[in-house]
This record gives structure tokens, sequence and C-alpha cells, in this order.
């Protein structure tokens, strides 16, 4: 039974430990390129979600707003707001977002529940920095947003097709309202 033990335990928790890395992943999914000589202090401010896959954390919510801004160590402060429309109410989550690498390349790692961090790769953005498209670790997590509460056609077929590209099932896409 000792022999047992011996083996079993440092096996759980190898196990457990391989679990707490893959749930902190901070990748970008296979093809994707995050966007190169990026600026964080103009992607700053509120942009709003236009498009979303339909997430656990952000189900039933409309008027969806993220609001970036400089913590005093240098992190970034991410400030998420929406409307439950079903419970009617609306919740806020404040996290964090810190370059895995490189500042001027848009690969971020944020948490809202330390030590869980994931990816936040922005991977098209326009040279005014008025829309952005964005996707996490995997083909799971994507979102579409802009500093208006709509974007131009062309910027949607744009942000549309790349995600196609990389594998995405864009018809999976929840177009949240604002109003």
């Amino acid at each position: 039974m000792k022999t047992f033990q011996k083996i079993a335990i440092p096996v759980s928790l190898g196990i457990l430990g391989l679990f707490i890395l893959n749930s902190c992943s901070v990748g970008i999914p296979k093809g994707a390129t995050a966007v190169q000589n990026f600026n964080a202090d103009k992607y700053l401010g509120t942009w709003y979600e236009i498009a979303r896959f339909d997430y656990k954390f952000e189900k039933n919510m409309d008027n969806v707003t993220a609001t970036y801004s400089k913590n005093p160590n240098g992190t970034i402060k991410v400030d998420n707001k929406g409307y439950n429309y079903v419970k009617k109410e609306w919740k806020e989550s404040i996290g964090e977002a810190r370059f895995v690498g490189k500042e001027d390349e848009a690969r971020l790692k944020v948490s809202f529940f330390k030590p869980i961090w994931a990816g936040y790769n922005v991977v098209d953005i326009d040279d005014n920095y008025q829309y952005a498209l964005v996707m996490g670790n995997n083909l799971e997590y994507l979102w579409i947003l802009s500093r208006t509460k709509e974007i131009p056609e062309s910027i949607r077929q744009r942000f549309l097709e790349k995600a196609k590209n990389v594998g995405y099932n864009t018809d999976k896409l929840i177009w949240v309202k604002h109003n």
C-alpha cells in the first residue's frame, strides 16, 4: 500500500500540474500572427464588442464594452462591462493584461481569475486603431471590436475572411446588440 501511495501521489500531483499549466495557456491559433509594431497606448480606451462566440462568461450579454487603461505597475487594466438581458442586470469584470513578449507585438495574456491566464492576440487592426480582430488561445475564442457601436461592411468582411483562413467557424459568431 505504501508503494502505491509513493507512486500515486506524485503522479496525481504531476497530472494536476499539467492541468493547471494547460489552463494557463497563452498561445495563438496555428496560422494566426499577432500585429507587429503594436502601439499599446493607441489601443487603450473603450472598445465595443461587435461580435464574439457564445462564451459561458458572456452568456446573454448585450451592450458589452472593454475598457483598457494602464495600471501603475505598467500592466494593463481590463474592465469588461455588459448587460445581462435575461437577469436584467449589468455585470462587470476587472482583469489584468500583460505582454507575452515584446511590447510592440500584440500578444498578451489576460487574467480575471489569477493564476489562470489566457491568450489575447490582436491579429488585425486598422491604422487608426478603430477596429480590431482578437483571437484567444485556440479556435474557441474570437472577438471583433470597434471604437463605435458599428463597423463598416469592408472591415467586417476583412475580419471574417481572416478568421475563416485561420480555421474559425464564423457562422457561430454572436453579433452583439448595443442599444
